[in-house]
């Protein structure tokens, strides 16, 4: 896994075993066996306590959004939306444009946010897209729009986390050769997001509450059964998601 996957840890690999195929192995365990060193990730970002107790409190009732920047192979700037869910950390939206502006972040949030929503509160910063327009919209979609201090990604830093990860585990590592390319991109990294990245602020888990965990092997570093581990490859090779297939006695 970690020949395959160079930018896993020994945390990732640990979820994605115990997630996968049932088998509970120590991080320290892992690095042992690990072929080099995993590059540490950077620390969390250190708010104010209040805020983060506002979050933590309303967590089910928040969605947030941000963009982020994207170059093409013949070097054409696109812009990337990104729509997630504070609890669940789930991804619900993720899109590009060459050309961003207020109607169209709007249409996109309208799409993402079904007319049956529970949710409460929508955060964003003071980008020129995000007018007193779009969030005149919003706040008739039933939305408390809560907008970030300038200058202050940390008080959006669940997303502003997502879309580091966006970065560094596929656009950093793809170059999108037109805005249809990037699109499906977009599309085979979200799936692989929500259902098959496990998420260690989830327990570890997975955002997407519908997605099947494995039977729990009663021997931690075993299977109860003779078992043949297949890899389903994500994006051409970049990441590999695992899984157990029995096999005849």
């Amino acid at each position: 896994m970690a020949l395959e996957n160079p930018s896993w840890g020994e945390e990732r690999i640990a979820n994605e075993l115990l997630l996968k195929l049932g088998l509970r192995v120590s991080p320290r365990t892992i690095r042992k066996y690990m072929p080099r060193s995993p590059v540490p990730l950077p620390g969390g970002p250190r708010g104010d306590q209040r805020w983060a107790t506002f979050l933590k409190n309303h967590a089910r009732g928040i969605i947030a959004c941000d963009l982020c920047v994207s170059v093409t192979a013949t070097f054409r700037i696109l812009y990337v939306l990104v729509v997630m869910e504070h609890a669940s950390r789930r991804l619900i939206h993720l899109n590009a444009t060459a050309h961003p502006n207020a109607a169209w972040t709007l249409q996109q949030l309208r799409e993402t946010v079904p007319s049956d929503h529970q949710y409460r509160f929508i955060i964003h910063d003071h980008g020129s897209i995000f007018s007193p327009e779009l969030d005149g919209s919003l706040t008739r979609l039933g939305l408390k729009v809560i907008s970030t201090p300038v200058h202050s990604p940390q008080a959006n830093s669940l997303c502003e986390r997502l879309i580091g990860t966006l970065r560094r585990e596929c656009l950093d590592w793809i170059i999108p050769l037109s805005e249809g390319h990037l699109r499906k991109i977009l599309v085979s990294w979200m799936d692989h997001y929500n259902r098959g990245r496990p998420h260690s602020s989830l327990g570890p888990g997975f955002p997407d509450q519908h997605s099947a965990l494995p039977h729990q092997q009663r021997h931690r570093h075993r299977f109860d059964s003779p078992v043949s581990i297949v890899a389903r490859s994500i994006l051409n090779g970049l990441h590999h998601e695992y899984g157990g297939i029995a096999r005849a006695a």
